[in-house]
């Protein structure tokens, strides 16, 4: 592997864990390319998943936008089990997240209803 020298490295974007980067097109404009696609998969694989789309709904739902993980443990699930699916969630950037004292607060990752909204929008 050759090294760059100073004038052909270039500076790659640094992703902020609470911006959204919108991952695809409407299905309707053009075919993904198989990176989009890897990316949308693992949106939509997240959220498979029944105790996951319910957690991923209550903290949508939850009245601050945000909600800490002592809110929605509740979901017929171990809390070791809630822990491992709001992991999953966040991996496939749809919550961010911040600790604060002993509590994790949980919120939807900004723009991403819209944009998997806009992903699914069908009309032409």
């Amino acid at each position: 592997m050759s090294k760059l020298s100073v004038s052909e490295a270039r500076e790659l974007p640094v992703l902020q864990d609470d911006v959204a980067v919108p991952c695809c097109p409407p299905l309707t404009e053009r075919p993904l390319s198989a990176e989009e696609a890897e990316r949308t998969a693992a949106m939509f694989k997240a959220l498979g998943d029944p105790v996951r789309l319910r957690l991923f709904s209550l903290i949508a739902s939850h009245e601050s936008g945000e909600a800490c993980v002592c809110d929605i443990s509740d979901v017929g699930v171990s809390q070791p089990t809630v822990s491992h699916h709001l992991k999953k969630l966040k991996e496939a950037g749809l919550l961010t997240s911040e600790r604060r004292a002993t509590w994790v607060y949980y919120k939807v990752a900004p723009d991403v209803v819209a944009t998997m909204s806009a992903l699914l929008d069908l009309r032409r």
